[in-house]
């Protein structure tokens, strides 16, 4: 089967080059990058660290004179660039890296297209960027080696009524990045409204459905390395294999069947008894 192709579009005014290894290796994930654009004002100063991984990572610098003060050129020649790159139909998605509101209604546009949109930035970035795309990854906690050691794996699990600890690179959640709390909720109202029997909902597919409605949900932002994790300190759920089942669901159904298994016995002994049929007795 083959990759998908991406387009990879920087904004160097919003974004440090110390996240460039990130950046490559979270869309290695999705696929391959065809482009890999970096768009700046390079003569001046604050984009610097950006020239020395350029050739690096093969990245080609787009140069952007700010011809007037206030406005930014930047934003304009990327999202000029990113439309020829959607007609050249040389591309099945695009990663825009910025933590600038500005390329909301780029993203949107894309997703029109049909295209799978991939943004990336850091925790300050605004909620209608991140929903605009179908994931946004913060690369501030994702650069941060020590976040996963900043939590508590395995033990102190919570109840469905508690929330998991919210710990993440800060050891808080920024106001842009949806919370805990209505992660864990929306997590066990799927849970609740697909499982019909006692195998569950496939751990994938929970965080496919998550992620649907959540763009910026990544386990890592909460302090977990595998979804698996994060679903093991919900209390209330059970884990089977690559299944996750609701623990008060399994009991229910369970103790429904087996009043049901007994009512259905004596039902049909009585008709039996009424029927004085001592050879069908002997059945039961």
């Amino acid at each position: 089967m083959d990759e998908k192709r991406f387009a990879i579009l920087i904004d160097a005014d919003n974004i440090s080059a110390k996240y460039i290894k990130n950046i490559l290796d979270e869309i290695s994930n999705y696929g391959i990058a065809t482009y890999k654009r970096i768009y700046a004002d390079w003569t001046k100063p604050t984009v610097a660290a950006w020239k020395d991984v350029l050739l690096e990572n093969s990245i080609i610098p787009v140069q952007q004179y700010s011809y007037t003060t206030g406005k930014n050129s930047t934003d304009s020649a990327l999202i000029i660039d990113a439309m020829d790159m959607l007609y050249s139909n040389n591309v099945d998605g695009f990663c825009i890296v910025s933590s600038d509101s500005d390329f909301t209604r780029l993203a949107m546009r894309l997703r029109e297209s049909g295209m799978m949109v991939i943004g990336m930035g850091e925790e300050k970035t605004p909620n209608p960027f991140i929903k605009s795309c179908h994931q946004f990854k913060f690369l501030d906690i994702i650069a941060d080696d020590d976040s996963l050691t900043k939590v508590k794996k395995e033990s102190d699990n919570v109840s469905c009524e508690r929330t998991i600890s919210q710990v993440t690179s800060k050891n808080t959640v920024d106001k842009s990045m949806t919370s805990i709390q209505i992660i864990t909720s929306e997590i066990l109202n799927i849970i609740s409204d697909l499982q019909d029997n006692d195998n569950g909902i496939n751990i994938g597919e929970i965080g496919q459905r998550i992620i649907k409605r959540y763009p910026d949900f990544d386990v890592r932002n909460y302090g977990y390395s595998k979804l698996s994790r994060f679903l093991n300190d919900i209390d209330c759920l059970e884990i089977k294999n690559t299944y996750v089942v609701l623990k008060n669901d399994i009991s229910e159904k369970k103790a429904q069947g087996l009043q049901i298994s007994k009512a259905i016995k004596n039902d049909v002994i009585d008709i039996i008894r009424n029927n004085n049929n001592k050879a069908l007795m002997s059945l039961v």
